[in-house]
């Protein structure tokens, strides 16, 4: 059961921005810097995370995952989420799912226990807990079509299999659909808002 969340008077919120393309006109970007932005305004502390210019690693063995990692990025990455109290992660559905490049994001920055730890008990240490999160998913289908045909699979994975499993609650989506339609403008601009507001209050 998710627990009510009540943003503190100034928070700490660290921003992945999961678009692989560091190209600033895409659409996720602004969905970013929209939140940051209105974070900003709200009293609140923003980092972002961009994963399109930092250097992220590929893990091929379970070695690699057990030992700390060692990439200068990756390891400003974990500060700024071991820093934040509130986590925002904004991405583009790739093939039914979140890119390639985020996923290699989310398993480096577990690396080495910090996200999840399996202790020598046999209990799992949960190292997002005492965080809240928001995933934002845009997408070129309709959002509802997401939601009710394909069941938001691979949002659902996120939230409960990373982010819930680690200990961050509660946890909340906004799904945007139809990002590309020609007469979309309106409806985008709208979702620039509501990411400016989600901002000033930090949810």
């Amino acid at each position: 059961m998710l627990t009510p969340r009540i943003a503190p008077a100034t928070s700490r919120v660290a921003i992945i921005s999961g678009h692989p393309n560091p190209d600033g006109q895409r659409y996720g970007h602004a969905l970013v810097n929209a939140y940051a932005e209105g974070a900003t305004e709200g009293g609140h502390e923003a980092r972002i995370i961009d994963i399109a210019r930092i250097e992220i690693p590929t893990l091929r063995h379970a070695a690699d995952w057990r030992a700390p990692p060692a990439a200068p990025d990756i390891l400003a990455a974990q500060e700024a989420i071991a820093w934040a109290n509130h986590l925002v992660v904004v991405y583009p559905l790739w093939l039914g799912d979140m890119p390639a490049l985020l996923k290699s994001f989310f398993e480096q920055i577990s690396a080495g226990g910090f996200v999840m730890d399996h202790r020598p008990d046999g209990a799992w240490e949960r190292g997002l807990k005492g965080k809240s999160a928001r995933v934002i998913v845009t997408m070129g289908m309709p959002a509802l079509v997401y939601r009710w045909f394909f069941f938001a699979h691979s949002l659902h994975s996120l939230e409960r299999n990373i982010l819930k499993f680690a200990g961050a609650d509660p946890v909340v989506s906004s799904v945007i659909g139809s990002v590309e339609a020609k007469d979309g403008a309106k409806a985008r601009a709208e979702w620039l808002v509501t990411a400016r507001e989600l901002g000033r209050t930090a949810t």
